[in-house]
């Protein structure tokens, strides 16, 4: 009798843990929240600036340009973008024109929507907001305020103590979209349809990622028309976790890229092109001497390994944290010209 009083009790409580568990898994393997709240897009971007800060020894970014307006703005809420802002997701919609469609509507050029977690002083923005939009709406109890930004309508939308929502896409359904997101019980399921297919090819901690549909013949430019001859969908990480497989130096930030070909053909077509490039870096290096480079960089395109795996290209490599610092540091990687003996000038006679 005692057994069949506690069975019910053990297998409840193993039913919540393995509950539990499986919680867990899926928010490991889900999106941030702030790229969970982004709208369907065409590429997605994600960085998450307090890794980055932590990169750099703890130092704010860089700061960046300071013109008279964004001074007001600093005066006026308390937010420095470099300084305050730990999280910056990012969906961009290309225009409908471009082939294979978008989701941008209309609009001649791309449209951005974008979630940025940080340190906000609630109040101050959304006076400040206040004071320079053209018109306010207000959609399930949250201020819209459309903002005019060189001809075209950005709509900004204070979701919380520590977000912010803003869009400059034509249609406002996209803004009212994120707000009603950010109103739902955080989901791991949710997010962009293209994210919820892509998003497991990113690497685990990563402090930056994308996920972006390419179109060589719509993004113009011969870098990407001569890198890809088709439509590939592109998978970029970077994270502080060594990928054990790799043999790939701890002191670094490892990098994967993957490209979703169509066929195999084409991605052994993009593996031969990276390795070319590779190729001729390294005999580049090699003619300017050992000291030519910096050895940071040296170290990076050293690092480079790219294979096929099915119609898949993928490319790892590591960036030292002293490269990264560097750039973090707004100085790029120091150029030393090859040591030679440099000749006697030759006498002369009065």
């Amino acid at each position: 009798m005692r057994i069949r009083r506690t069975l019910p009790i053990v297998l409840a409580v193993l039913a919540i843990v393995a509950a539990v568990i499986l919680a867990v898994q899926l928010r490991k393997h889900a999106p941030p929240e702030a790229a969970r709240l982004l709208p369907g897009g065409d590429a997605f971007v994600y960085v998450n600036l307090g890794w980055i800060r932590r990169a750099n020894s703890g130092k704010e970014l860089p700061a960046v340009s300071h013109d008279p307006e964004y001074e007001r703005f600093i005066r006026e809420t308390g937010f420095q973008f470099e300084r305050d802002l730990d999280e910056a997701a990012f969906a961009i919609h290309y225009p409908a024109n471009w082939l294979g469609g978008g989701t941008g509507g209309s609009a001649p050029e791309p449209r951005f929507s974008e979630v940025l977690v940080g340190k906000f002083h609630g109040e101050r923005l959304t006076a400040y907001l206040r004071q320079i939009a053209q018109s306010v709406e207000n959609h399930q109890s949250v201020d819209i305020f459309t903002i005019r930004v060189e001809g075209r309508s950005l709509r900004v939308a204070v979701l919380g103590a520590d977000s912010v929502a803003a869009s400059n896409h034509d249609d406002p359904a996209v803004i009212r979209g994120i707000v009603d997101r950010s109103k739902r019980l955080a989901s791991p399921f949710g997010g962009p349809a293209m994210l919820r297919q892509y998003y497991k090819h990113v690497q685990f901690a990563s402090l930056a990622w994308a996920v972006a549909r390419v179109e060589p013949s719509s993004l113009g430019g011969e870098a990407w028309s001569s890198l890809f001859t088709a439509p590939t969908t592109l998978v970029l990480s970077g994270s502080y976790l060594s990928p054990l497989h790799l043999n790939l130096r701890a002191d670094a930030v490892h990098l994967r890229a993957e490209a979703f070909t169509e066929n195999p053909d084409q991605a052994r077509a993009l593996i031969d092109k990276v390795n070319v490039f590779v190729a001729l870096t390294h005999t580049a290096e090699t003619s300017v001497g050992m000291h030519g480079t910096d050895p940071d960089v040296k170290a990076f395109f050293e690092s480079i390994q790219a294979k096929q795996e099915g119609d898949r290209a993928v490319l790892n490599a590591a960036v030292p944290y002293g490269f990264l610092r560097k750039m973090l540091a707004g100085s790029g990687p120091e150029l030393t010209e090859p040591e030679t003996s440099s000749p006697q000038a030759p006498a002369t006679s009065r």
